[in-house]
Order: structure tokens, then sequence, then C-alpha cells
């Protein structure tokens, strides 16, 4: 099918998807160092590969995907030390995804589903209260990567929590964005196993903290562009059956 990009269609366009079954997919990441090798947009290259590829895998369900304009901005603490990092209030994210969702109902459609692979505890937190509390008549869709029935379906980097700037993402640029991937600085960087789940549940609260100076933990020399393809797809299914679930 032909993904239909929000921004691009026109107000009739939109008028005409419009509906019970229609579901706008926002795409979120934040604006974060992401290691030597990749850009600091990164998370948003992932969000919206997972979007496209989530509203791809809803045709056939009866539901009409339109995938919105990316959110770029929101709590990026861990990563707030380093250069090319922008973080905001976690409030004015929850604040803006409900008045997306209260917007998008005026319009009949009552589904907003988050694409999002930023794991930064204050960003997922600010998530959850925005999927906790929509607005009436409104239905968020928030899925949560960290949790471990999702956490089990994704790579074997991911499920050990040393995923950040690691093959993991790494290979996700690669498939979307391989001129962004820096990969004679990649092939450099020494394996960082250091898990960030683990630090979190430690209390620390920086990517310096929980054993990553230079901002990537996990085995970004190993990134792929197959994995990342991979890897594309499984969110995607992810997201779709999350929606469809939450539905019935």
């Amino acid at each position: 099918m032909t993904v239909r990009a929000f921004a691009d269609l026109t107000w009739e366009d939109v008028r005409d998807v419009a509906g019970r079954h229609a579901v706008a997919i926002l795409p979120v990441g934040a604006v974060e160092a992401h290691g030597p090798h990749l850009p600091v947009g990164t998370d948003v290259i992932i969000a919206e590969a997972m979007a496209r590829s989530c509203a791809e895998q809803l045709d056939g369900t009866g539901r009409r995907a339109l995938v919105m304009p990316p959110l770029w901005y929101t709590a990026a603490c861990f990563a707030d030390s380093f250069s090319g990092t922008v973080s905001v209030d976690p409030g004015i994210v929850t604040g803006l995804i409900r008045g997306i969702a209260a917007s998008l109902v005026k319009q009949e459609i009552p589904t907003l589903a988050i694409a999002n692979a930023h794991l930064d505890p204050t960003h997922l937190g600010s998530l959850r209260a925005a999927a906790h509390e929509p607005p009436e008549g409104a239905r968020i869709v928030f899925l949560d990567l960290t949790r471990r029935s999702v956490a089990e379906r994704l790579t074997e980097e991911f499920r050990t929590g040393a995923c950040h700037a690691g093959r993991f993402e790494g290979s996700v640029v690669l498939a979307e964005r391989p001129e962004l991937f820096r990969d004679d600085v990649a092939r450099t960087l020494e394996p960082n196993p250091a898990s960030l789940s683990t630090a979190i549940r430690a209390g620390h609260g920086s990517f310096e903290e929980a054993g990553g100076p230079r901002a990537y933990f996990g085995w970004p020399a190993e990134a792929s562009t197959d994995e990342g393809r991979e890897t594309i797809r499984t969110l995607g299914r992810l997201l779709a059956d999350a929606i469809v679930e939450e539905s019935e």
C-alpha cells in the first residue's frame, strides 16, 4: 500500500480518510547525542520508519492509517550534558500529545498511536501520562518498548539494555539513512556492554553515570542494513498489533 503522509494531503483528502476506523500515527523522538557515529536525530529516524511500517501492516485490517509529522523535541535528561541534545520539560510533551489527540478527534480521527523508540525514563513517563488520560473521545495508543513482553520480540542487543547508539539503532539508521551513518567511526568503537536499564534501576541519571562517556552503548561496529530492515518490520508489527488489540 501507499503510506499516507498527513502533511502531504489536502484538507479534503484528510476529511475523506477520517472516520471511526482512522488511525493517526505520531513518530516521537528526541534530538540528542548518539555517539560519535550517528546523527542527533537518530530517534526520529527510527520513529518515522516504525510509523511507516505500522501503517503498511495495518493494511487489510480495515483501518485507514495516516503518518503524522514527527514530534522532534522531548525530555532527554540522560544526554543533557552532551552538545546537540535539546531536552524539554516532560509536561510540555504530555500536553502537546493530548492537544494533538483532541484536535484529531474533532476531525473524526479517534485513535492516535505513538511510534516511539526513545527510552529516556522521563520521556516515557510523559507518554504514559498522555495515554493514561486522553482527551474525551480520543484513544492514545502507546507501545512501551521497555515492557518485557515487547522487548523479548526485539534484538538480542536491545534485550541487554545496552542499546543506545549501538547495533540496534545503528542498523536502523543504516537501513533508512545510510549516508548519515559514519561507518569509518563506528568500526573503530569498542563494544560498551554497560546496560542502561540496569543503570536506571540503580538510580543513575546520565549517560556518564551509566558508563557511556561518549553517549553510546552496545556494539555499534556490528550494525547491519539487514538487521535494520528486520527491526523496522518488527517495530511496525508490534505497534500495529497494539492498535488492533486495544480496539477490540
